[in-house]
């Protein structure tokens, strides 16, 4: 009787650690049963670019146009140490006339770098690169009714919802509009991501081109500082997406960095913002040209973050991708050699890593 007793005590504290553990080890970037593993940030990689390209021809032609990266250069970057890839493309080409289904073969191309992606153990945000726009309407008007965007966003979740290595990520750089228009319509497509049972971390831009620097703004109407904090997600489960360059007027066309400091500079009031209000933010783009300046500044940039992975979640450099040529921000490698920016970043993730081994994830919670 009492070895019958001890086994069954055994058997319940047994039972509640395994509860217990997963409980508070939910998966971040989503918690369907398909899962495999459970990912934690941070999170380090890069936009792989073409599929946004040439936004005069739409839909436009394949490998004319536009193009997508290959399944060689996702493994190139993964065997830098990447874990994560903002996949940009535009709306139109996926869905050309609104209400309508999603256009199997452009799909079939998201999904084989989608699948490899996956296979990789490393995660892709899926992202629609239109400025919150569709064939130059402002969503939310009546050329492309807010209805119309949560119909995009209901198809891509239930094509997605499945792989929990897929984030959401649901505009890039929106501008040119109030920001409650742009408040309203990331609302609205969140609404319809969780109605399609979808829990896919989301990642969620601000008004004015979403700039870290600037998210106090006015410039652009009300500080987006103000209106995403009515963002809506019936799981809490998103992040806060910003960009930032460091040129003059930040926005990455210049080889110019205005100095040692200024990325830390542009981060520092957003990471306040994002400790004061418990969010997560998630730095989508930013990037710099091979020169002493922008190398200090991008290290600083990055030593910086690494000292605040209780809020950042992580980043993607902007960019790679087979037809930038001698774009100046460029980590394509080029006849197989690394950019010089490729080992900026290889230093911040190693530092970040063995950060995460001294600390314990550096007390960055598996779920938001």
């Amino acid at each position: 009787m009492i070895r019958s007793l001890r086994l069954w005590i055994l058997a319940a504290i047994t039972l509640v650690i395994l509860l217990i553990n997963t409980s508070g080890c939910s998966d971040l970037v989503g918690t369907n049963e398909q899962s495999k593993h459970i990912f934690t940030p941070p999170y380090f990689g890069v936009n792989l670019s073409g599929g946004e390209f040439n936004t005069k021809a739409l839909p436009g032609k394949f490998n004319e146009d536009y193009t997508f990266p290959s399944t060689a250069e996702v493994d190139y970057f993964v065997s830098k140490g990447m874990t994560i890839f903002r996949l940009p493309f535009r709306w139109e080409r996926l869905q050309q006339e609104i209400y309508d289904d999603l256009d199997p073969l452009q799909l079939e191309r998201i999904d084989q770098l989608v699948d490899h992606i996956a296979n990789q153990d490393a995660l892709v945000i899926i992202n629609p690169h239109n400025f919150s726009r569709y064939y130059g309407n402002v969503i939310g008007t009546p050329e492309v009714p807010v209805e119309a965007f949560k119909d995009f966003w209901t198809k891509l979740a239930n094509h997605y919802k499945s792989n929990s290595r897929v984030i959401f990520g649901l505009m890039n750089e929106p501008f040119g509009m109030s920001s409650e228009l742009w408040r309203d319509n990331a609302n609205a497509a969140i609404a319809a991501i969780r109605a399609a049972d979808a829990d896919n971390l989301i990642l969620v831009p601000g008004n004015g081109y979403s700039g870290a620097a600037s998210w106090h703004s006015d410039w652009y109407g009300t500080p987006n500082a103000t209106t995403i904090l009515t963002i809506v997600d019936p799981i809490d489960n998103y992040a806060i997406e910003v960009h930032q360059y460091l040129d003059s007027d930040s926005s990455g066309t210049s080889q110019d960095c205005v100095s040692a400091n200024i990325g830390v500079e542009r981060l520092i009031k957003f990471t306040g913002w994002l400790k004061e209000h418990n969010k997560k933010g998630f730095l989508g783009e930013f990037g710099a040209a091979n020169n002493d300046i922008c190398h200090q500044a991008m290290s600083n940039l990055l030593a910086y973050i690494n000292d605040n992975l209780d809020v950042w979640i992580g980043w993607t450099w902007w960019s790679a991708g087979p037809w930038w040529g001698s774009y100046p921000y460029s980590i394509q490698p080029s006849e197989g050699k690394d950019k010089p920016q490729m080992k900026w970043l290889e230093k911040a993730m190693s530092k970040a890593n063995s950060q995460d081994v001294e600390t314990g994830n550096n007390g960055v919670p598996n779920d938001l």
